[in-house]
């Protein structure tokens, strides 16, 4: 009994005597948490849709139904449309030329409206919407074009930024109307749509759908292509139902939900 029970203690010493030489085992590795990897934002797929030649037949099949498609909002000076267009943001062309039929005969210089009764203008323009910020940012605009532009409105993208109430949109807009200055692409609500319909653009936001543009569109098109899309959207490719046999893009269009 004695000799067993003396081999079992020495097992047990030699066994132990190789576990410290080979050193404590090492800590099992820690498991990732799903919760620690870093957000990344999906990339935007580039669209399939802006082959060249598929581009070139889009570009032909516009200049076949609006050769002389321009800017729908009546104004007879590059101040006008400015004015126009600033009115413009949230309300239809037509409601616009409702307004600015009189506006503009009592208003007719940008120092009129620069040192105008902010509570009665704003009481004329009421009808086209956010009137109260219309009203600073037309003030605004004018102000600074007496005083800083010599009462004409700027040429160049960089001095129409400046002016109060003006974005990229309403800049490309009097540049290219007013001037036919090509610096970028008009990018409103139907040209955001159209664009994505037509597989041109897969982005939402209109300062990365007018770069797509840019990048795809030849420069000498840039300013009728704008004016185009703007009259295709309304009176064929209408939000709420496409007239899709209506459309000569048809055969050039894959949008889900054509109507044909």
């Amino acid at each position: 009994m004695r000799r067993d029970t003396m081999k079992k203690q020495q097992a047990k010493v030699k066994k132990t005597s190789t576990r410290s030489a080979k050193g404590p085992k090492p800590p099992a590795p820690a498991r990732k948490s799903k919760a620690a990897a870093p957000n990344r934002a999906k990339a935007i797929p580039k669209a399939e849709g802006t082959n060249p030649q598929r581009v070139h037949a889009i570009l032909q099949k516009l200049d076949e139904a609006y050769p002389n498609a321009t800017c729908a909002l009546v104004h007879d000076t590059p101040f006008e449309l400015l004015i126009a267009t600033i009115l413009s943001a949230q309300c239809t062309d037509e409601r616009v030329n409702q307004v600015t039929k009189t506006l503009f005969e009592k208003y007719r210089t940008p120092k009129d409206f620069a040192y105008a009764n902010p509570a009665e203008l704003e009481k004329e323009i009421r009808p086209t919407g956010f009137f109260r910020n219309k009203t600073k940012s037309i003030m605004g605009a004018s102000k600074k074009i007496v005083e800083q532009f010599g009462g004409e409105v700027p040429r160049t993208m960089e001095d129409l930024l400046t002016l109060p109430g003006v974005a990229r949109k309403t800049a490309n807009v009097v540049l290219g109307t007013s001037y036919g200055i090509a610096v970028g692409v008009v990018v409103d609500t139907h040209v955001t749509r159209l664009s994505n319909r037509l597989d041109l653009s897969r982005n939402t936001d209109p300062k990365k759908i007018e770069q797509d543009l840019m990048q795809v569109i030849p420069r000498d098109k840039w300013i009728l292509f704008s004016h185009q899309i703007i009259w295709h959207g309304r009176k064929v490719c209408v939000a709420r139902k496409p007239k899709c046999a209506e459309c000569n893009l048809e055969a050039l269009c894959y949008s889900k939900d054509k109507t044909v």
